[in-house]
């Protein structure tokens, strides 16, 4: 049995929670798959996965042994990519995740650059607005929005998102543009129920340096970002959202910034990423090049 081979096959089972996945990536067949993971339970005197006809997952022994393999594993690529990296060629699988609308309006876009650049690196893009379990899903690095949480992953802070409040052209010439906030009365708003709490986020104003949350009616209540700047090009009232989501319909004038005056301080973005002795070359030059990305 070859431990590395076998400990890499049964890591990608666990993340992608099937074998016939893992042994396609893996270029080996669904048997020679089975077989292994048995000679490795057998050789480690555990049952290290929970099978059933609709997926696998891992047991208590195995999801221990997996942090202990993703550990091991990433100390392995770390030093193959610190010679590769002699030579100026940073290479590997790399996992990262970003928020849905970053993703597919800021990031994705820009990709081929990054793709020019390193060639030798596959990137596998996740793309949502769920809290990721980074070590447990074996993913290197998240772009997370808003303020911080986690205690256990190094984090380095982007360069902040500015808000903006707006609605469409078409709400504004039926209802008319509020200028300020006493101004508010008689409109309404798109609600937007966080995915993370199930509550709705009030939309919220600076007044003197102090935020002064509003609450306004709402005809239409949604929890994914896209649906929320649908709701307000379709004419459902207001929405506050960092202005790289609503740059293009700004631009064209189909919606309309509201109340700048008033507009909330930007929003913290951070790159985290489980904390290791060292980076490794994919992972640093990625985080680079987004930092240089959200500096332009």
């Amino acid at each position: 049995m070859d431990r590395l081979q076998a400990m890499q096959l049964f890591t990608r089972v666990v993340e992608l929670g099937s074998f016939t996945r893992a042994a396609e990536q893996l270029d080996i067949s669904r048997a020679s798959a089975s077989t292994l993971i048995k000679q490795l339970e057998s050789h480690l005197g555990v049952r290290l996965l929970q099978r059933t006809t609709r997926q696998v997952s891992p047991t208590l022994d195995g999801n221990s042994y997996y942090r202990h393999c993703r550990e091991i594993l990433a100390q392995i690529e770390e030093a193959e990519s610190a010679l590769a990296q002699v030579a100026h060629r940073p290479r590997g699988r790399l996992r990262i995740d970003l928020p849905a609308s970053l993703s597919r309006l800021v990031v994705i876009p820009t990709l081929p650059d990054f793709q020019a650049r390193y060639p030798d690196i596959l990137l596998e893009v996740g793309s949502g607005d769920r809290r990721v379990d980074l070590v447990g899903e074996g993913v290197d690095c998240v772009v997370r929005i808003g303020e911080l949480k986690d205690s256990t992953l190094v984090a380095r802070p982007l360069p902040p998102l500015e808000q903006v409040t707006c609605a469409s052209a078409d709400y504004v010439a039926r209802h008319g543009r509020p200028v300020s906030l006493d101004q508010l009365a008689g409109h309404r708003c798109v609600a937007y129920l966080s995915p993370t709490t199930g509550r709705l986020d009030p939309l919220a104003f600076s007044v003197e340096g102090r935020e002064q949350p509003r609450d306004l009616p709402a005809d239409l209540a949604v929890n994914h970002g896209e649906a929320y700047v649908a709701a307000c090009e379709a004419g459902f009232g207001l929405i506050q959202v960092p202005r790289y989501h609503v740059s293009r319909q700004l631009e064209a004038g189909t919606l309309v910034e509201l109340l700048p005056d008033y507009r909330l301080p930007p929003l913290p973005m951070t790159i985290l990423y489980p904390h290791h002795r060292h980076l490794t070359p994919r992972l640093r030059v990625f985080i680079d090049w987004l930092v240089a990305l959200f500096a332009t």
